[in-house]
């Protein structure tokens, strides 16, 4: 019987096929970490608003400053935990309460990325606005950028990275802190990438017309 068996060939082109796979993983992690920034953000212009999404102080603190440098109007900040308000947040971060109490919102309902997306866009169509500043944790702005710009898609999003001591962008490979979060975050982006493209075609398969 001439040539290898079947059997062998079968795996074979499991191994090949998963080498492959393994490559365009490692291929999209790596463009993946090139999209987090790595240097911060100059507020050389305003916006119509600064929007804050929890999940490190330095994000509060970051948007506070723009806002009493008075880079905006109005600061929102999206997914506080309920029972928190404005005073008690201005507290928190030292600030004197009755500077900023007027120009912040607080949005309860997000408790996820895209819901602060969500939670985000009902606030900036409420206010009229048609631009702002995204403050998020640098790991964290790929995705972020990608919900936003989804629900918001004519608005002007600038991307205003804040970055945490614990996370090392340079060498990350060697911080397995660093690493796991990467990998974590590459994950969901890869999964919130593929739920857009599916709404895309499920909205093309039923209207004739891809979803914004």
């Amino acid at each position: 019987m001439f040539g290898p068996p079947r059997a062998k060939r079968r795996w074979r082109l499991l191994i090949l096929l998963l080498a492959v796979l393994i490559g365009i993983w490692a291929y999209g992690l790596f463009s993946f970490v090139g999209m987090i920034p790595q240097k911060p953000t100059k507020a050389e212009r305003s916006t119509d608003a600064i929007v804050v999404l929890t999940g490190g102080s330095d994000r509060l603190k970051e948007g506070l400053t723009l806002l009493s440098a008075k880079k905006a109007k109005k600061l929102f900040v999206s997914g506080v935990y309920r029972g928190n308000d404005v005073r008690r947040l201005l507290e928190i971060q030292q600030h004197n309460p009755a500077d900023l109490l007027c120009c912040i919102s607080l949005g309860y309902s997000a408790t996820s990325t895209a819901s602060n997306a969500i939670e985000t866009a009902e606030w900036i169509i409420d206010q009229n606005y048609r631009s702002f500043r995204l403050v998020t944790a640098n790991y964290h702005m790929p995705r972020s950028l990608l919900e936003f710009r989804h629900h918001m898609p004519a608005l002007e999003i600038i991307p205003h990275a804040v970055f945490p001591a614990q996370f090392k962008r340079a060498q990350w490979w060697l911080w397995p802190g660093t690493a796991a979060l990467i990998f974590s975050e590459y994950t969901k982006y890869i999964v919130a990438s593929m739920r857009r493209k599916m709404e895309k075609l499920s909205s093309i398969s039923t209207n004739g017309t891809p979803a914004p």
